[in-house]
């Protein structure tokens, strides 16, 4: 059984429960849209989701079995773009986009499909013409496409997106949401947040600010700090 869900999660940061009891599913083929005011989690949702953080409660599932037991697997199958661009400014582009190729290098399961390829990825989003160009010298725009590329250039059956669109123009935000067609027509499967309307058809909407909770509602008069259902070990 393919797809990748999430079940009763709850976030804790900086002593602040940012959310609980929070679920989706996912099926091939399918997206997500995370809205919802900012703070209310939906970047710490998104880190859950890659597993850069732990969920305080609550059980992921890629596949239909628990991430955990098959983490490497599920990292292999996942990419993830944050809020920073990660690009090194003293490498051009095309080195840049060589750079992230070879660390995933055989990561990548043969069923996650074929990514675009370095030249195919800079070529979609309008990169090629700056493929030699020092990193540094780009305008925050054209940072956020070379940062886009790596998620186009290797194959990965799960995209985690955070606010993708951010600094992007009018062509390149087209250029975006028709990738991620291309991509949920091959199986492919995308989670974005956005602050912003993202023309994405027929994608699933989680306002992540409707799992807010009370801060008294989950600390017990001992003030710890763990949400109801979590593991106290």
């Amino acid at each position: 059984m393919g797809g990748f869900s999430g079940h009763d999660l709850a976030c804790i940061r900086s002593e602040r429960i940012v959310f609980a009891g929070l679920g989706f599913a996912l099926a091939p083929g399918e997206a997500l849209i995370l809205t919802g005011p900012n703070g209310s989690g939906k970047s710490s949702l998104l880190r859950l989701m890659a597993g850069i953080a732990p969920p305080a409660a609550g059980l992921l599932r890629w596949n239909g079995a628990p991430v955990a037991d098959d983490r490497e697997g599920f990292s292999a199958g996942t990419l993830y773009l944050g809020h920073r661009d990660a690009v090194k400014p003293a490498l051009s582009v095309r080195e840049n986009l060589a750079f992230h190729m070879a660390v995933r290098a055989g990561g990548a399961a043969p069923e996650n499909g074929p990514g675009a390829g370095l030249d195919g990825a800079l070529d979609r989003l309008g990169l090629s013409a700056l493929a030699d160009m020092p990193a540094r010298l780009l305008s925050a725009g054209q940072t956020r496409r070379l940062a886009l590329a790596r998620v186009l250039a290797t194959p990965a059956t799960l995209w985690l997106l955070d606010e993708p669109t951010i600094a992007l123009d009018a062509p390149s935000v087209a250029a975006v949401v028709d990738a991620i067609a291309g991509h949920r027509a091959a199986g492919g499967m995308v989670v974005a947040s956005t602050n912003i309307a993202l023309p994405i058809g027929e994608a699933g909407t989680l306002d992540v600010s409707d799992f807010a909770v009370a801060q008294d509602a989950l600390w017990g008069p001992d003030q710890r700090r763990i949400p109801a259902g979590a593991d106290s070990s």
